[in-house]
């Protein structure tokens, strides 16, 4: 069931949103995006115009970012793993493999909203690292990482993720590539359970990597189906943050 300002859709109250629409204005992977991210299967879908946005802008960041690097990563070998160093190539390496791992099992259980979260709360820290690739090597985790990034979203966003793989220099087709994987021993590092407030009252609890930046939180946080309900069409004033702990939203 698809629902919309608080009631179920129907012709007679007014409120449905006509998919062909949605599909004309933001494309048909943003508006699949949209409704795979928003709610767990299981449930109905709240739909809410800050939500499609969301969606619609994070594909435009990650197309923008392909091709801000396509060609000085075009010939280059894709690499997934480093080894004994400390550093952003570690990190790197690191998320990525807890992605891959996270993704593969949420798509397992057919819990497409969180393996959607997950990629999204990647391409965030990847576009971080991009700003400061430098060295060969890095040229090559940005690769890897990126054509991981369009493996898993390919089954949500097949459209996008076939153009952008071409557009990294591919010969082979994408739907030739097998599944990515990940090595288990760059799957230590901690996770934490943040709790998330609507003006101070508890609305949903998120599991992120340690120490993810405030930004990247705040991002994920709203675009949680439950703070969404909570927020949507009201005025942030600010958003309070206590590090791998608590987050929360207060609006007017």
């Amino acid at each position: 069931m698809v629902i919309k300002d608080g009631a179920k859709m129907s012709k007679s109250k007014g409120n449905v949103v006509d998919p062909d629409d949605m599909i004309e204005k933001y494309g048909a992977d943003t508006t699949r995006l949209f409704c795979l991210f928003a709610s767990p299967p299981e449930k109905d879908l709240e739909w809410s115009d800050q939500g499609i946005e969301g969606c619609y802008r994070f594909l435009n960041r990650l197309y923008r970012m392909v091709e801000e690097y396509a060609e000085v990563l075009r010939g280059r070998v894709p690499l997934y793993e480093v080894e004994g160093e400390e550093g952003e190539d570690l990190s790197l390496v690191v998320r990525l493999a807890k992605t891959v791992k996270k993704v593969t099992e949420d798509m397992e259980r057919a819990h497409f909203n969180t393996a959607i979260a997950a990629i999204m709360e990647f391409v965030n820290f990847l576009t971080r690292y991009g700003e400061n690739v430098r060295t060969e090597r890095s040229l090559c985790l940005f690769r890897g990482a990126l054509e991981r990034v369009i493996k898993l979203l390919a089954p949500f966003v097949p459209h996008i993720a076939y153009e952008l793989w071409a557009r990294l220099g591919n010969d082979a087709e994408l739907l030739e590539q097998d599944w990515p994987g990940y090595n288990e021993r760059f799957l230590k590092e901690e996770r934490v359970l943040i709790v998330v407030e609507v003006n101070g009252k508890v609305r949903e609890r998120i599991e992120v990597d340690r120490d993810t930046d405030e930004e990247t939180l705040k991002e994920m946080v709203l675009c949680l189906e439950k703070v969404r309900r909570h927020t949507d069409g009201r005025p942030i004033k600010k958003i309070v943050t206590i590090p791998n702990k608590l987050i929360n939203i207060v609006c007017e």
